[in-house]
This record gives C-alpha cells, structure tokens and sequence, in this order.
C-alpha cells in the first residue's frame, strides 16, 4: 500500500505538516518494502487557489491508496474520495509517528459527511 503524508521535510523523522494542499513535499510511504519517495508539492504550496485540488489529483495520478494529514478540504476530499483514496487524520508530530499509528491500526479512516 502507498501512504502519502504531508511533510515540510524529507525523511520520516520531519514534523507532520498540519496543511493538505499547502504542505510543501509528500512523503510517500510503502507499507510493504518500508520504502519511501519525496513529492514536491511546491505547486500547491504557491497557488493562489485550488491547491488542495490540484494537490488531490497530484496523489491520484501517484496511485496512492490512502493520506494523512491533519486537514483536508472538502473539494479535495472529494476527489480523493473519487479516487478511492483513504484519508486519515493525524495530530503526530512527526511522519515517523503517523506511520507508526496507522500500522498500529489508530488511525481511522475519515467517513465523508
């Protein structure tokens, strides 16, 4: 499974970016290899508007299965949810915790209102 998870840093020992579409990098992690890539997201982090959206479709086209983050707006959500992409939210301070929460089954999937 592919997580990507917002991060202002680049290895699982950065904080846990609090924002969806302005955080300024992905950290994309691989549950099965423990691997990991770093994603830009300077775009997003500089748009004027619409940068969950264009954010949200960035993951998509990462075949991501799932996200965490503290926040995700409702127009992303929604693509994100299109896409079948599983959104979880997060208070960890770091990559490195939000990690460990969710293979320790803590974090529990966003239910769409």
């Amino acid at each position: 499974m592919k997580l990507a998870l917002t991060t202002s840093g680049t290895t699982p020992e950065a904080p846990l970016d609090p924002r969806f579409g302005r955080a300024p990098r992905f950290l994309v992690y691989d549950t099965d290899t423990n691997g990991f890539e770093i994603v830009d997201n300077r775009a997003g982090f500089e748009a004027a508007q619409g940068a969950g959206f264009q954010a949200a479709e960035r993951l998509v086209r990462l075949g991501v299965d799932g996200l965490v983050t503290s926040c995700c707006g409702p127009n992303a959500f929604r693509v994100l949810e299109r896409a079948g992409i599983e959104i979880y939210n997060s208070d960890a301070r770091t990559v490195a915790e939000a990690i460990e929460a969710y293979r320790a089954g803590r974090l529990v999937a966003v239910e769409p209102s």
